[in-house]
């Protein structure tokens, strides 16, 4: 008997300091962690969610079932704290005596939640008691403060995607961006639209690794993502550097780093296997035929384009390789709704699945870069 009280004792105590980590790791660190218990927890409800969206024919009702996903998977994981707390302690009370296993469990639950309906049976019980519900007052505060930044971020997020919906489409298209900002008369005032776009990638990063359930909260519309709108910004910056006939923006290629930084990093915290320094003429998934279609379309609408397209190709693609497969790996991950030169191409890629939680499938390129 004793034995067991100590081996009950020490695996109480075992998942209680697990799930604390996970906890404190997941909501106070700054910095982000790849925490177990929180990536299980959301695949888990990805398991549930998608195949619901899958049963639906319209994109609409797809969009309205998994956008539910990532909100309820973020107030659910302190619930599963909470539980796991609880279920800590119940074995540690009942290794102090005094206690069945049941009643231990019974006093654990009144201790977490201060209901106090349970008393303790020793002083060493009481301790445990006092201790108990201060944590169960600490996950309450840690929510109350998680929630409010989350949708925070999100709001600052969507207001720069709904600003590009408004300007290049739903979803967004380089091409009709570019040639809207023409038709106004505005091609040479797009420095300002550049400056905002870097700082928008700044802060994505830093809100997406620090609060990475962000990524999986969707769009209100259906037809925007905001995976889809940064790969349409960073694709509008490249071919604006490297085909356009225009005076040379020096924020333009500032842009197009922080851009690239951004996707890179969250791609890595959800472990995606990336090169991240790829040679210039590595492969990328936008075909020449597709970037010498995008120029044919400028050209017509009267933007001047660069006369030696071959090196204006080459250009692009070199920026390019640097967010290429971040972009698709991450429009998988968001299960993004079709986008020209992103979401449309992203099912090379294969996301991680609860009886694989950490392991990507890559399937090589439909067709090689065509120079």
């Amino acid at each position: 008997m004793i034995v067991a009280r100590v081996v009950g004792f020490l695996a109480g105590l075992f998942l209680l300091q697990a799930t604390l980590r996970s906890a404190l790791r997941t909501v106070v660190v700054p910095q982000g962690e790849n925490v177990r218990l929180t990536r299980l927890l959301f695949l888990f409800l990805e398991g549930i969610y998608e195949p619901l969206a899958r049963r639906h024919g319209d994109e609409a009702r797809r969009h309205a079932v998994r956008s539910r996903f990532a909100p309820i998977a973020t107030v659910l994981l302190a619930f599963v704290w909470a539980a796991c707390v609880i279920i800590a302690f119940g074995p540690i009370y009942w290794s102090l005596g005094g206690v069945t296993f049941a009643d231990a469990f019974r006093l654990s639950g009144s201790s977490f939640t201060t209901l106090g309906f349970a008393p303790a049976p020793n002083a060493v019980s009481m301790t445990l008691v006092v201790i108990e519900a201060l944590l169960g007052l600490g996950v309450v505060a840690l929510l109350i403060a998680y929630l409010p930044s989350i949708y925070g971020n999100f709001a600052r997020r969507e207001e720069m995607v709904t600003q590009f919906e408004v300007r290049a489409g739903s979803p967004p298209v380089p091409a009709i961006y570019l040639k809207r900002m023409h038709l106004i008369g505005w091609t040479d005032r797009l420095g300002s639209d550049w400056e905002s776009w870097e700082k928008w990638f700044e802060q994505i990063e830093e809100s997406h690794t620090s609060q990475p359930s962000l990524a999986l909260f969707r769009s209100q519309r259906s037809t925007n993502s905001w995976i889809t709108t940064a790969g349409a910004v960073l694709d509008t910056a490249a071919i604006s550097e490297t085909a356009l006939d225009l005076p040379r923006e020096p924020q333009l290629a500032l842009t197009l780093r922080a851009g690239f930084l951004c996707l890179r990093s969250i791609a890595l915290f959800y472990r995606v296997p990336l090169d991240v320094d790829p040679e210039a003429d590595s492969p990328i998934s936008v075909l020449r035929a597709e970037f010498e279609e995008t120029l044919d379309e400028l050209a017509a609408a009267g933007i001047p384009v660069k006369a030696d397209r071959e090196q204006a190709w080459r250009d692009f693609a070199g920026w390019r390789v640097n967010y290429d497969e971040a972009l698709l790996a991450l429009s998988e991950l968001c299960a993004a709704p079709p986008a020209r030169w992103s979401a449309d191409r992203s099912s090379r890629f294969r996301r991680p699945t609860l009886l694989h939680p950490t392991k990507w499938r890559i399937l090589p390129l439909d067709s090689p870069r065509s120079w």
